[in-house]
């Protein structure tokens, strides 16, 4: 008689993949912080371009005049930058982009820096630390890294001039316009108005809103 050796069942090892899978192919979207500071900046600027003057009442031929004294180019000067902040503000971003544009290398560095700022150190959670070319760097080397990458690229390339020259562009601009641009009686009693818009971003409300937008990011890595 034939001895039968009983059938082997097929061992089945099959595992769930579908969690393991999902973390693979999960795609890391921006951080919170990150967003918030962009839908920040969004609506300042929209509500800012909003708040403008015409620009038909700001290049009014008729009422340019020379100034009689330096006093007078002074109190104009600060009479038609509270009515006209908007588009002067404006006026000098238009410069800034113009002299960025026209040196693309210097937009190339300073886009290239200004990311490694946001997405090394202030919006990166600090665990896992950052890897970069098979090495692994602590926060204070990242800072370190940062600030030297910082210092090279605005004093030690053609960055810094271009900045600083279009900046200066823009204010003397700014400054001739508003020196002969002759204050009307329609718009003094506005001159006390509150700061809104553009200026807001750069006065009282802008610690505050930048602190609550960063600190989430800065905190989690003290």
């Amino acid at each position: 008689m034939a001895n039968s050796s009983p059938a082997v069942l097929p061992i089945s090892n099959s595992q769930p993949t579908t969690a393991v899978a999902s973390a693979d192919t999960a795609i890391v979207g921006p951080t919170p912080a990150f967003r918030a500071l962009v839908s920040h900046i969004t609506d300042t600027v929209r509500n800012g371009l909003a708040n403008r003057r015409p620009w038909t009442e700001l290049l009014d031929r008729s009422a340019f005049s020379k100034p009689e004294s330096f006093s007078d180019a002074t109190v104009r000067v600060r009479k038609n930058y509270t009515y006209f902040k908007i588009n002067y503000l404006s006026l000098l971003a238009a410069v800034l982009g113009f002299s960025l544009i026209t040196n693309p290398f210097s937009l190339i560095l300073l886009s290239g820096l200004l990311a490694a700022w946001l997405f090394l150190y202030l919006f990166r959670p600090s665990d896992p630390p950052l890897i970069l070319f098979g090495r692994q760097f602590s926060e204070r080397e990242t800072l370190g890294g940062l600030i030297l990458s910082t210092i090279f690229v605005i004093f030690l390339t053609s960055v810094g001039s271009v900045l600083v020259s279009a900046l200066m562009i823009g204010v003397a601009i700014v400054c001739a316009h508003a020196a002969f641009r002759v204050p009307e009686d329609l718009f003094l009693d506005e001159q006390d108005a509150p700061t809104t818009g553009f200026l807001s971003f750069f006065t009282g409300g802008a610690p505050n809103v930048g602190a609550a937008i960063v600190a989430p990011a800065v905190a989690s890595r003290v």
